[in-house]
C-alpha cells in the first residue's frame, strides 16, 4: 500500500475529505504496479468563474521514474476529486498501452500484475502519436527574468533556456493562473 500525501492551499482538509481522497486513491496501485508516491494537491482559487474555484491535482510516481499528473477544476471539491481520478485512470491506460506496444515480445500478463482498469471506455482505441517536427536552437545563458521577457516576446507558453544562475537547462512555462512555473531537471 502506497502512502498518499495530501497538501492543501486555501482549503481545510477535514477528516471527511481526507477519507474521501484516501478511498478514491486506494486502488491506483492495483492498476499501476510499483507506485512509490501519490501526491494529492487540493486548493481553492479566487477566479471569476465559480465553476473553476475548487482544484484537485494528483501526481503519481513509480519506481521506474514515470510521473503521471492530472488536474481538474469544479465548483465542488468532491466532484473535482472524482473527475481527476477518472482522468488519471485514462492516463494509466494510455501509459500501459504504450508500454505493452513497446514490449511486443512479452505478454500483457508478464508486464502488468493487477486488475483491469475500472473504466467503461476499455475498448476505446488510443491513436498512436508520433513526433511530426524537430527543431534545433542555440541556447544562450540568461536569467529567469530574461527568459520570461524572451518568452513574452515570442508569444509562447513555454521557453527552454540555459539558466546562468544554475548552469543548467531549465524550462519556463505559463500557468493557467497567469503566473509562471520553472522546471529545473536534476539527475538521479
Amino acid at each position: 500500500m502506497v502512502d498518499v500525501s495530501i497538501h492543501s492551499h486555501n482549503i481545510e482538509i477535514t477528516q471527511r475529505l481526507e477519507n474521501y481522497v484516501q478511498k478514491k486513491t486506494d486502488r491506483l496501485d492495483r492498476y499501476m504496479p510499483n507506485l512509490t508516491e501519490i501526491r494529492v494537491d487540493l486548493s481553492t482559487e479566487n477566479t471569476r468563474s465559480a465553476v473553476e474555484r475548487q482544484v484537485a491535482q494528483i501526481t503519481v510516481r513509480d519506481d521506474r521514474g514515470t510521473i503521471l499528473r492530472a488536474e481538474e477544476r469544479s465548483n465542488d471539491i468532491f466532484a473535482a476529486i472524482d473527475t481527476v481520478v477518472d482522468k488519471l485512470y485514462r492516463q494509466i491506460k494510455r501509459y500501459r498501452g504504450k508500454r505493452q506496444r513497446r514490449w511486443r515480445g512479452a505478454s500483457a500478463e508478464e508486464q502488468w500484475v493487477g486488475e483491469p482498469l475500472p473504466m467503461e471506455e476499455e475498448d476505446e482505441e488510443v491513436a498512436e502519436q508520433t513526433i511530426v517536427r524537430y527543431k534545433q536552437f542555440a541556447l544562450q545563458p540568461m536569467s529567469t527574468e530574461e527568459a520570461i521577457e524572451q518568452m513574452e516576446l515570442l508569444g509562447h507558453d513555454f521557453f527552454v533556456f540555459f539558466n546562468a544562475a544554475d548552469e543548467a537547462i531549465n524550462v519556463l512555462y505559463r500557468r493557467r493562473d497567469g503566473n509562471y512555473g520553472l522546471l529545473q531537471p536534476e539527475m538521479d
